[in-house]
């Protein structure tokens, strides 16, 4: 009888052992240092936590502690932790359609020990002693009792020691310590009622006190002025509920009275026009608190800033959304950063509108200086970058000079996206126990402030000085709350007179090489582009006009034959209906031949043929929302997209050029219609209108304030 061997007797199929599986779980959820500092993040923010303190050397490879003050845990609990869907958030299957908590599927802390070496220490609130559990590579090598203050300590070391593999693949220290920084910058935004600290082996990179407001928190991180370029944002709708059993009250907070569980609420930031970023990686959208990368919506903020802005161009936004748990499927992905939304359409809609709204209300004018710092060219990274260390002031020698972290645009802590983006700036708080970066002295010459010079002028924009808070007591943190507060409603004051309410008023005072209006009001001195301006105008009255079939045409006395290639006869067919809604009469004559018998009025000639072939070429580029929100909702956005491509193209191609002189009675017309558009900040291609030097900027460039 002949030898069977071993694989011949047994089954094809096995059960992995634990640690296998819990290794296979950890490259789903952890796949660098930044993963880790998100799962322990969320699992101290669900514990109920108000003081969070991260801190991190070699980008995270050789050390991350993460300390809070939250409920803790006892002996059995910490114990039990660690086993595989474990967890305190779910206990039947009907409570993962209404998940209020950041983390819930119990995968994070095993995963996390079976590739490091972990220590945790926690303690209950009313416990007389704490436990302390070490463990290596998912086996526990040590549990004792411990004198620890309440609340929970994680420490990891040597992340991926036992995945060489995995560990070869993480990139510089620098690149994954901004990354970390990144996230803590998220969830200091989310949660500014909360204290955030962010250290590494020598640097202070992050350290956020609590505050009232996220305005404040925006200044407190970012500075002055990145809030002055941002706009606040408050709008709620009610959702349909047909056939759903209706969910408890829910709560944004505890310190907020109750809200009805049928709406849908929106707070955040949105940037000015004049702002623009070359991706959508300046985009952050936070669904009950949980930064989320969401298509649906990242589509709905573009459609918001349509014919605002170029459309390869894209905005700042900071877009918190408040919902009911059950409205949202948070259990889509290992990471948690993509959702699902019950009613797709509903939402996509709301935050397009509330933003769109919004812009429209506030009629941002475009500063005169701004604009000049906000060109592509000059535009200042806003890339998380980590600040340089600054020393004690009883240390009494200079530390050495660290040279700026950013990230690489290719490299994120989530699948799809890049990471934060706006540059943290330390925040600039009323003097009196802050110390300032050194700077060098007039006639003195000192490598070390130099290095210092150069690491700030790197990391902060010119003429800025930055101050880092000191880690004081709670005194010091109150009066670095209370001058935030003060800095941060100055700012605002000052934000709400830049509009563009008072083009009525202006009174026109010539030419600028016949392609530029100079005007001026009470708040100062105004250039107007004279070609954009009537492209603004003539967009809005051909969209006015479009909606009640009532667009005016002219018809031609011989019909112009335009030449078009196959694929733009194609095209044309297409979108014949809606070029007919908008004032053309043209039809085939022949195989390649367009007939134009009438068009809009304003529109002749070689200018006729460069719009229809504009808008054909334009109209080859379908957009939408994606099989997600449904084909309806696709064909209404493409529709509602070439409508507003058809109109902008008519208007650019009809309205007044550069080079033409103009009479004082044409300027005069010429701005008031422009006060009375809907949106008069920038053409519908995006270019600025207007730019306004203000009165006090006259002043201080005389030195007169």
């Amino acid at each position: 009888m002949p030898t069977l061997r071993y694989w011949e007797i047994m089954g094809r199929i096995r059960i992995l052992p634990d640690h296998v599986a819990n290794q296979i779980a950890a490259g789903e959820v952890v796949d660098r240092p930044a993963s880790v500092v998100k799962e322990l993040l969320e699992n101290a923010l669900d514990a109920g936590a108000t003081r969070i303190k991260v801190e991190i050397e070699a980008g995270g490879r050789k050390l991350i502690r993460i300390t809070d003050n939250g409920h803790g845990m006892n002996s059995d609990d910490a114990l039990l932790a660690f086993e595989r869907h474990a967890t305190s958030k779910l206990r039947t299957a009907d409570d993962l359609l209404s998940i209020a908590t950041l983390g819930f599927r119990g995968e994070a802390l095993p995963s996390i020990a079976s590739v490091s070496r972990l220590l945790l220490e926690t303690c209950e609130p009313e416990a007389a002693v704490g436990t302390r559990i070490e463990i290596a590579g998912g086996k526990i090598l040590r549990v004792e009792e411990a004198a620890l203050p309440h609340g929970t300590a994680i420490t990891i070391q040597d992340l991926f020691f036992n995945t060489p593999a995995r560990r070869k693949f993480l990139r510089a220290e620098s690149t994954e310590l901004s990354h970390v920084v990144a996230l803590v910058t998220h969830y200091a935004l989310v949660h500014p009622e909360k204290y955030f600290e962010l250290l590494s082996a020598t640097h202070t990179l992050l350290l956020a006190p609590p505050v009232n407001r996220s305005a404040e928190r925006i200044y407190q991180i970012f500075g002055a002025d990145t809030l002055a370029q941002l706009l606040p944002l408050a709008a709620e709708a009610p959702l349909e509920r047909a056939g759903l059993p209706e969910p408890p009250p829910w709560k944004k907070d505890p310190n907020e009275p109750l809200r009805s569980p049928g709406y849908l609420r929106i707070t955040g930031f949105y940037s000015k026009p004049e702002l623009q970023k070359l991706n959508r990686n300046s985009i952050y959208i936070f669904i009950n608190k949980r930064l989320i990368r969401d298509r649906l919506l990242l589509h709905a903020v573009s459609e918001a800033y349509r014919n605002i802005i170029p459309p390869t161009s894209f905005p700042v936004v900071l877009l918190f959304l408040d919902m009911p748990p059950e409205e949202v499927d948070v259990n889509v992905h290992p990471a948690k950063t993509e959702v699902r939304f019950r009613q797709q359409s509903l939402i996509h809609d709301f935050v397009r509108d509330s933003l769109r709204t919004a812009l429209v209300k506030a009629r941002p004018a475009a500063g005169f200086l701004a604009a000049l710092d906000n060109a592509p060219a000059a535009s200042p990274s806003l890339l998380p970058t980590v600040a340089p260390h600054v020393p004690n002031q009883q240390e009494g020698t200079p530390a050495h000079a660290t040279p700026p972290v950013q990230m690489d645009d290719s490299e994120d802590i989530f699948p799809a996206e890049s990471a934060f983006q706006l540059t943290p700036k330390l925040p600039t708080p009323m003097p009196g126990n802050l110390p300032f970066l050194p700077h060098e002295s007039p006639g003195r010459f000192d490598p070390m402030q130099q290095n210092w010079q150069a690491a700030a002028s790197a990391l902060f924009e010119p003429g800025i000085q930055t101050r880092i808070p000191s880690c004081g007591d709670e005194a010091a943190s109150d009066t670095t709350t209370m001058s935030t507060a003060q800095a941060t409603a100055s700012i605002e004051n000052q934000r709400e007179q830049t509009n563009l309410n008072g083009l009525a008023t202006l009174k026109p005072l010539g030419q600028l090489r016949d392609s530029f209006i100079l005007a001026v009001n009470d708040e100062g001195l105004w250039i107007i582009d004279q070609h954009v301006a009537h492209e603004r105008v003539l967009f809005e009255k051909l969209l006015a006009s479009r909606d009640v079939e009532a667009v005016q045409r002219q018809r031609l006395l011989m019909p112009l034959l335009v030449e078009l290639q196959p694929w733009q006869m194609a095209v044309f067919a297409d979108i014949a209906d809606e070029l007919d809604r908008n004032g053309f009469e043209a039809e085939p004559f022949g195989p390649r031949t367009l007939a134009v018998k009438a068009a809009p009025i304003g529109l002749e000639g070689r200018e006729l043929e460069r719009m229809l072939a504009e808008v054909i070429e334009q109209a080859t580029v379908t957009e939408g929302v994606g099989g997600d929100a449904g084909q309806a909702s696709t064909r209404r956005n493409d529709l509602k997209t070439l409508r507003g491509r058809i109109a902008a193209s008519i208007a650019c191609h009809s309205a007044i050029k550069v080079n033409t002189p103009l009479e004082s009675q044409k300027m005069e017309w010429l701005l008031k219609e422009l006060s009375k558009t809907e949106f008069p900040t920038s053409c519908p291609h995006g270019r600025p209108i207007a730019l306004r030097y203000s009165w006090k900027e006259i002043q201080r460039a005389f030195q007169r304030i």
